[in-house]
């Protein structure tokens, strides 16, 4: 009921400001001695240059709003409107001429006829680069029984423009999910597609090629994929996933693997390369990710648990064996060496903390690594207590990423490739849908505080989509993608057999 209530507060303000105008200047203003109640939050957040406008809504009844951003080295910036809506050009001047400073926003809002003032709000311009021209995402529709609609889409950072990379609008009952690029690098570009034309799909270059969704020696499809930087090989998991629902658990859904296991995939020879110690019966192992020098790979396990009665067991710990990239494939032969270490390390242990690790993702600088921490479970996006966590690889120690954590589920995360920024998924606006979040991370592991994705009205953006954001990584130009050509493809069911080391 209250998230309802929520939802009709946001439509009853949109509706009064689309059928309002508003030209006039303050006068006669009244000083109201709090922060003024905008949507999105972007009090003291820190953004990059190049960003989109942070757009913003004045929240209540609200007839008119004047906003001036003055930089704290130079230039000004108006609006004037039903809400602060930035001139694109203008905005992206200003923030560049105060790199390393802050903008200063003072906001006036007429309500009932009379004029009101806030207290000022800075906004921190970073000197820290974000050099990818955007992001891509799946977007879905909250349906659970069915796909719905859903795509996998892209995002110009710079300006409010998406642009659909696939999505299921031409394939009866598709799903697509798992989409990711080799270290921001579309050319490189892997997604999975679900339902009766399943494949996974491998794009290098410019070449697709359709994989047969499922190995029967694997026993499932390749899902959760993650590149090794010299792009010639790729991570992924095999999973035989369930999925549950709570009457009335404030969680919702559960997400749970009767069985998971780790293997690397060698595009130019279509092996799996498989190993007795990332494919055993005990234990699940899942989400596997090479560490940026490509020598390690990294993955969760837990211990195999009799579900879905005791899934609340089902509790993993982060894990790497050593990976030797420079192994040569010789028919069914690897030299020289082996690919695979002889033994697994644990790195770190959250089952003692009685807890259970997911999504983990190094920095590509190698220095950190992010992971979500939850109570149990590894499909953390509907896990309220779900936080970001930072481990330092050089130290071993692990934190809570307590400045961008909220009471909400945050979840999925990616970086940016100079290692300065971070993607990630959160609930913390309404509890019901996840969202884009940006922040900036610094060389010691300091995050600053996290802002939404920008939109060019973002109370009635965010109001109408009604889809959650998931699985978001950055990249660093715009996906090269055939769609119309790519549902033929799907369709066709031509598929190449991938076969196991």
């Amino acid at each position: 009921m209250i998230e309802m209530k929520r939802l009709f507060t946001f439509a009853t303000i949109t509706l009064c400001v689309l059928f309002s105008a508003c030209t006039s200047t303050p006068e006669n203003v009244t000083h109201i001695h709090q922060l003024p109640p905008i949507f999105p939050d972007y009090t003291d957040v820190t953004i990059p240059v190049g960003i989109a406008p942070l757009n913003f809504n004045v929240m209540g009844e609200v007839e008119c709003v004047d906003v001036v951003v003055r930089g704290s080295k130079e230039g000004e910036l108006h609006a004037n409107g039903t809400w602060a809506d930035f001139d694109i050009d203008e905005w992206h001047e200003l923030v560049s001429a105060n790199r390393g400073g802050k903008l200063t926003v003072t906001v006036c809002a007429k309500i009932d006829g009379k004029w009101l003032g806030y207290n000022d709000f800075d906004i921190h311009v970073s000197n820290y680069e974000l050099d990818e021209w955007g992001l891509t995402y799946r977007r879905i529709a909250p349906g659970y029984e069915v796909y719905s609609q859903m795509g996998i889409y892209q995002r110009e950072l710079s300006t409010f423009d998406e642009y659909t990379i696939i999505d299921n609008s031409e394939v009866n009952g598709m799903c697509v999910n798992c989409h990711t690029s080799n270290r921001t690098h579309p050319d490189q570009f892997v997604f999975h597609v679900r339902g009766e034309h399943g494949a996974t799909m491998v794009q290098q270059h410019g070449q697709r090629e359709w994989l047969k969704a499922k190995n029967e020696t694997l026993g499932g499809s390749m899902v959760y994929p993650y590149w090794h930087p010299s792009g010639k090989y790729c991570a992924f998991s095999t999973n035989q996933t369930r999925q549950g629902f709570h009457v009335t658990d404030q969680n919702r859904i559960e997400v749970f693997d009767v069985s998971s296991d780790v293997f690397v995939y060698h595009p130019a020879t279509h092996e799996i390369i498989s190993d007795s110690l990332l494919s055993t019966k005990e234990w699940s192992e899942n989400c596997p990710v090479f560490s940026p020098d490509g020598k390690k790979l990294y993955f969760i396990t837990c211990f195999q648990q009799s579900y879905p009665l005791h899934y609340k067991d089902e509790q993993y710990n982060l894990c790497s064996i050593d990976f030797n990239p420079d192994a040569v494939l010789a028919g069914t032969t690897v030299l020289p060496g082996g690919i695979f270490g002889q033994k697994v390390d644990t790195l770190f242990n959250a089952v003692a903390m009685g807890k259970s690790l997911t999504w983990p993702k190094p920095s590509y600088d190698g220095r950190f690594l992010m992971f979500t921490l939850s109570d149990y479970g590894y499909f953390s996006i509907w896990h309220r207590e779900s936080d970001q966590w930072l481990l330092d690889l050089t130290t071993g120690e692990a934190r809570p990423v307590d400045e961008i954590n909220s009471d909400e589920a945050d979840s999925y995360h990616n970086w940016s490739e100079n290692s300065r920024w971070i993607v990630f998924t959160s609930r913390r606006t309404n509890g019901l849908y996840s969202q884009l979040f940006l922040a900036s991370i610094d060389e010691n592991g300091k995050a600053t505080k996290p802002f939404l994705l920008p939109q060019e009205n973002p109370l009635k953006y965010y109001d109408e989509t009604l889809f959650s954001f998931n699985t978001p990584d950055f990249t660093k130009e715009r996906v090269n993608f055939e769609k119309s050509a790519a549902y033929r493809e799907i369709i066709s069911d031509k598929r190449t057999d991938t076969k196991l080391e």
